[in-house]
């Protein structure tokens, strides 16, 4: 008979990755973050479980889209008032907040539900070559 292996909390092991975005496309770089944060590149992933690491990005400004879409691609959200739409494009996105661009593109491909926020968490993003994660192992895969 064989049996399913489900990993304890105790057998897990988390660690910390470095992404260097610059000159990165966007949405394939987003599936790399979320296949880590989900933890589909270890030999134990389960589904269900949080087997993950952390993830720091850094030059998050820096990533490159292909064709138009800087200026034809919009971010939507809504302050839940009437006539409270904004939107903004992803040239202005990258400007103000290059967090946001990224964390939302790996969100799209995370599960969405309450594991999903909570391996959103473990995403770091920031959008120059610094980061106050230095004290961490950091790991670089890409």
């Amino acid at each position: 008979m064989y049996k399913s292996y489900y990993p304890k909390a105790a057998e897990i092991d988390r660690e910390w990755v470095l992404v260097d975005a610059k000159g990165h496309n966007l949405g394939r770089l987003a599936t790399q973050i979320a296949s880590i944060l989900l933890g589909k590149h270890k030999p134990t992933f389960t589904p269900g479980v949080e087997m993950g690491d952390f993830v720091v990005v850094i030059n998050a400004a820096e990533i490159t889209v292909t064709g138009t879409k800087l200026d034809e691609k919009m971010y939507h959200h809504h302050s839940g008032y009437p006539g409270g739409l904004k939107s903004i494009t992803l040239r202005d996105q990258l400007k103000k907040h290059p967090d946001r661009v990224i964390s939302s593109a790996v969100w799209g491909m995370l599960p969405h539900n309450k594991m999903g926020k909570h391996l959103l968490k473990k995403l770091k993003i920031y959008g120059g070559a610094e980061h106050p994660h230095g004290t961490q192992n950091l790991k670089q895969v890409i």
